[in-house]
């Protein structure tokens, strides 16, 4: 009969590594290796032996000893900077980048370029993205930095079990099998996803704790197209095929403005970057900062555009949260700078169309994460996989 003692113990450890490296890098504040005892019931002899064998792999740091009365005093732990690092990257319909992000949430590089997209060529984009990922790369390990694993987010419907992006509208591209187009290193895992769940993802581990958002959330992002994300207790709920969240699609009126993904009345043909800047009179191309400047006065236009938007987002997102009991709404993308605008016409059909809105108000904020969050989300996505089985980076580290 074979013992199955050795790699119960193996298993043991793995979880208890990870264990120690979630309580710490989760932590709203350094822990000391008492704290992280207390925190995950086990011995402090046991922590102490995981935590330096994660700080000798380079995903932990001890921070200077703090005295907090007599005895010895304690050393706080914290998220080690610019050792293990994760790349996101995105194409979208008015950029392409990519980011490079620590184990702490801090940005280490990034390149990004704006410009219009729409109906490029998925091989000579991908490419490029690919070219722009190797000098990121290329970059920080110059400095000494172990790059886990790269993300790629993309504007449309990922089959990310097939690795398949089925349709992106506002690209104009369907059918394409990305990875494989970017080129990168054979060593380096790489996986794919819808951009709106990776910016979503970034409000839960992009950014400092202190600054996180609620666990449970709904998450609209704003730009040519519209994106959605539902996270329920700090968990993505992708659906059965990742297909979730395409809120940009919910019917406004069906006798509306046809839509490109081939329907009529959607939410993007109501409150979309694309509709507001027509209404305005501006370009495509237009910075977010002026046209949140634009819509901020007071003429005719600019209060039409933002009450129309406002009344559009809110009825889809009422929908919503009658379905899913979520009492927390995060706009991300342009919307970040126009919640003040928006949020009277929203709060307005939130609370006339959510059946328990006088019992439970929902709250509309700008999500912390702002700024190409995708990036940032594709990225943390990649490092979290090395805060969730530290074990091979350990291996890796003690040779």
């Amino acid at each position: 009969m074979t013992s199955t003692g050795p790699a119960r113990q193996a298993s043991l450890r793995e979880r208890n590594l990870a264990m120690t490296a979630r309580a710490v890098i989760d932590a709203a504040a350094p822990l000391s290796r008492a704290d992280v005892a207390a925190r995950t019931g086990m011995t402090r002899a046991t922590v102490s032996t995981l935590v330096d064998q994660l700080i000798e792999a380079g995903l932990l740091t001890e921070l200077p000893a703090v005295s907090s009365g007599p005895g010895r005093p304690a050393v706080p732990l914290a998220p080690a900077a610019r050792t293990v690092v994760g790349v996101g990257l995105e194409v979208n319909v008015d950029y392409l980048g990519g980011r490079v992000v620590d184990l702490t949430g801090a940005v280490v590089d990034e390149i990004v370029f704006a410009e219009n997209l729409r109906g490029s060529s998925a091989t000579i984009t991908l490419g490029r993205l690919g070219g722009l990922a190797h000098d990121l790369i290329a970059r920080v390990e110059s400095q000494g930095m172990r790059v886990v694993g790269a993300h790629l987010a993309l504007p449309g419907l990922v089959d990310t079990r097939a690795e398949l992006l089925r349709i992106a509208p506002n690209l104009e591209w369907s059918d394409v099998t990305p990875l494989p187009l970017l080129c990168l290193p054979d060593h380096l895992p790489a996986t794919v996803g819808n951009e709106a769940k990776l910016a979503a993802l970034a409000q839960l581990w992009g950014c400092r704790v202190a600054d996180r958002a609620a666990r449970t959330f709904l998450y609209v992002s704003g730009d040519v197209g519209i994106g959605g994300a539902i996270i329920i207790d700090g968990e993505l709920f992708g659906g059965r095929r990742g297909w979730s969240g395409e809120l940009g699609h919910v019917t406004i009126d069906p006798a509306g403005p046809a839509c490109r993904c081939g329907a009529s009345g959607c939410l993007e043909r109501y409150a979309g970057k694309e509709v507001l800047v027509s209404g305005l009179g501006l370009d495509i191309d237009v910075a977010d900062d002026v046209l949140i400047d634009r819509l901020s006065a007071s003429d005719d236009a600019a209060r039409t555009a933002v009450r129309t938007a406002g009344a559009a987002l809110g009825q889809a997102m009422a929908g919503a949260v009658n379905l899913l009991d979520i009492d927390c709404v995060l706009l991300g993308g342009v919307y970040t700078g126009l919640v003040p605008l928006l949020r009277p016409g929203i709060a307005e059909q939130l609370r006339t169309r959510v059946l328990g809105a006088p019992w439970a108000p929902v709250d509309v904020a700008p999500a912390p994460v702002a700024d190409h969050a995708a990036l940032t989300g594709g990225a943390a996505t990649s490092l979290r996989t090395v805060v969730e089985d530290p074990m091979p980076w350990i291996a890796a580290a003690t040779g």
